[in-house]
């Protein structure tokens, strides 16, 4: 898409890396700080016109809507709507997949500060996308070719 790609796991400060590296699942106050970085990231990215790519575990509702509205949406417990002033218009892409799946993918991954281990925190702290949120789903079953279709489809036509 020619779009700037940018990887959560980038911005996260070092004791977040450190306690995941320990095995140690984060919470809201670890993960606050850092959705609140990556709101200003896409902010600044769209109050410049420009397209962007996050790759990001967004695992709660609340984290979404962070994303979408930034540390205003910490006080509301209303869903935010894209359609507000201040709200970015995102599409969030749910990668779903079996656990097995998922897991056999981190094995393979080298030299990443998450203890794989973390894994199962993570499906247990998942709120999946629902409506009013701005989101389609794909299966990590799919071909990468079929995936990134998917993807490019639900942004060119919706």
């Amino acid at each position: 898409l020619g779009w700037k790609f940018y990887d959560a796991d980038d911005y996260h400060s070092l004791e977040n890396k450190k306690k995941m590296a320990e095995g140690i699942p984060l919470n809201d106050e670890d993960r606050i700080p850092w959705l609140c970085t990556l709101h200003d990231i896409l902010r600044r990215k769209d109050s410049s016109r420009e397209d962007a790519i996050l790759a990001c575990s967004a695992l709660k509702k609340m984290y979404r809507h962070i994303l979408v509205s930034g540390a205003s949406a910490i006080q509301s417990s209303q869903p935010v709507q894209p359609e507000g002033n201040t709200a970015l218009k995102i599409l969030f892409v749910h990668l779903d997949g079996p656990i097995d799946v998922i897991a056999g993918r981190l094995e393979k991954r080298r030299g990443h500060f998450m203890a794989p281990e973390l894994l199962k925190s993570q499906f247990d702290t998942l709120e999946p996308p629902s409506a009013p949120e701005n989101f389609i789903t794909v299966s990590l079953e799919k071909s990468l070719p079929e995936i990134v279709l998917e993807i490019e489809r639900a942004i060119f036509q919706g």
